[in-house]
């Protein structure tokens, strides 16, 4: 992990990623009010992450941001997923 910011923007653009291709997937399928849903449960997600990577009482900082990233690509596959099932 080369830094907080890094890791801050990886957050953010794979999270607004997955905001907008539910946006086009669900305009798409004419599914706007299940699309809404998995946009807060996305924006849900990045407040949670953000969170937890502006926690500053940590003992293994190293692990404790590894395990933010690996949290980060564990909810992403599952948003993608849901917005797939539409």
């Amino acid at each position: 992990m080369s830094s907080i910011k890094n890791l801050k923007k990886d957050i953010n653009y794979v999270l607004g990623d997955v905001i907008e291709y539910a946006i086009d997937v669900a305009a798409l399928k004419n599914q706007q009010k299940e699309g809404n849903i998995i946009i807060d449960e996305a924006i849900e997600t990045f407040d949670a992450l953000i969170v937890s990577v502006n926690t500053k009482k940590v003992q293994n900082k190293k692990a404790h941001f590894k395990a933010i990233n690996a949290d980060l690509e564990v909810k992403a596959k599952g948003l993608v997923e849901k917005i797939n099932s539409l």
